[in-house]
């Protein structure tokens, strides 16, 4: 779509509270981006009121490559603050909405991202994803989150939350559009696949125990969608859970250690709170998280030795509604494993919605530095799931 056609779009449907700002860009295709990228002539706010109100110069290597496959950026997308949280119920910008039920989160951080897909407000968006900010709002959108192999975009001019888990990637309405989208993005190339495998052929299998501890209106889409797949030892989810969180907290706390010092009250409370929490953790536990970190990695590849990819789910609980309780462990648990391990993940939609009718979320979860291959077993799924 055109670039003012996408505006017009988000004009008509500004409830959403999709985004931070819109250009006034020509073209086509349109672009959403995550108002943590640098992006020329748009004052970059991180989701946050800390940065001054001034247009930036240039654009982040990112959106330069955007631009060069003869996309042009329509707009800055709304977004959980600083990019560190999972709902993207922004204090200062407002909460974004869930276009299928606006009472509810859509999910975060890349919230407004993933609106401004399933609202039809562009073609696709770039999103970043740290702990599970692409996957968490795929799937609770019911769109396609691409995250790449961690370092498969380039970051720079970008805000960043942890240096060491930062991903960039893309939300599109279907895989095709996604593995595009990351090829415009990135120095990958040839990502969607000239014979496209039979789902029959593909070696799938999830992780032993993993879902079995979803929220009811959950089950049944996840049993759909893994109906009959063995289930294979692999690292354990509380571990990698744990060791991504240590790293994040300690890296985020770093990068906000003066602001939360000099201006608390520029940030929103559950940011603050786990700032604060972050610059209590000892140095010697953030190095042997990292320790660990590259001993996961190994076991997660040796693990998945003989198998195209896995399946594991998306959130281990639907949308919250907006104001509402939430647990933080429930929408990025199953996430968050894979920012660990840095393995490349497609969010998909499952075969079925939840029993609530919201969308429902599985990862495709795929070996590191193989992105063309990740994206032909989640386009053999999205044909047999749609």
């Amino acid at each position: 779509m055109t670039a003012d056609e996408a505006r017009r779009r988000a004009q008509e449907q500004a409830d959403l509270n999709a985004f931070i700002s819109l250009t006034a860009e020509q073209g086509e295709p349109a672009v959403a981006v995550k108002d943590l990228v640098r992006v020329r002539g748009t004052v970059t706010t991180g989701g946050g009121r800390l940065l001054p109100a001034i247009p930036d110069p240039d654009d982040a290597p990112v959106v330069e490559r955007i631009r060069r496959s003869g996309a042009v950026v329509m707009g800055k997308t709304n977004l959980h603050e600083w990019a560190f949280g999972v709902t993207s119920e922004n204090p200062h910008f407002g909460a974004v909405r869930n276009p299928h039920d606006p009472s509810r989160s859509p999910g975060g951080s890349s919230g407004g991202s993933a609106v401004a897909v399933a609202a039809g407000f562009c073609d696709w968006a770039l999103g970043s994803d740290t702990g599970g900010s692409i996957r968490i709002p795929a799937a609770l959108c019911g769109v396609v989150g691409f995250k790449p192999t961690v370092g498969t975009v380039d970051t720079e001019d970008v805000l960043p939350l942890s240096r060491t888990l930062d991903t960039l990637g893309p939300l599109a309405p279907d895989v095709r559009t996604a593995a595009l989208a990351l090829e415009a993005m990135s120095d990958l190339r040839d990502l969607l696949p000239r014979h496209p495998h039979p789902r029959a052929g593909l070696r799938l299998a999830v992780p032993l125990g993993w879902g079995e501890d979803l929220a009811p209106e959950l089950r049944e889409a996840w049993s759909a969608a893994a109906a009959g797949l063995p289930r294979i030892p692999f690292p354990g989810l509380d571990r990698l859970v744990a060791v991504g969180r240590t790293i994040l907290l300690v890296e985020a706390a770093a990068v906000h250690r003066r602001s939360v010092e000099r201006h608390p009250d520029r940030y929103g409370e559950d940011v603050l709170r786990l700032l604060r929490e972050g610059l209590q953790v000892p140095r010697t536990e953030y190095v042997t998280a990292l320790r660990e970190q590259s001993r996961l990695r190994l076991e997660a590849e040796a693990a998945m030795d003989g198998w195209d990819a896995l399946l594991v789910p998306a959130t281990r609980a639907g949308a919250p509604r907006i104001g509402g309780p939430y647990s933080r462990a429930d929408l990025s648990d199953y996430t968050r494993p894979f920012n660990t391990t840095g393995q490349p993940v497609i969010a998909l939609p499952a075969p079925r919605p939840a029993a609530d009718g919201m969308p429902v979320g599985v990862q495709v979860v795929g070996h590191f530095g193989q992105e063309a291959a990740l994206v032909e077993v989640a386009l053999a799924l999205e044909v047999e799931w749609k």
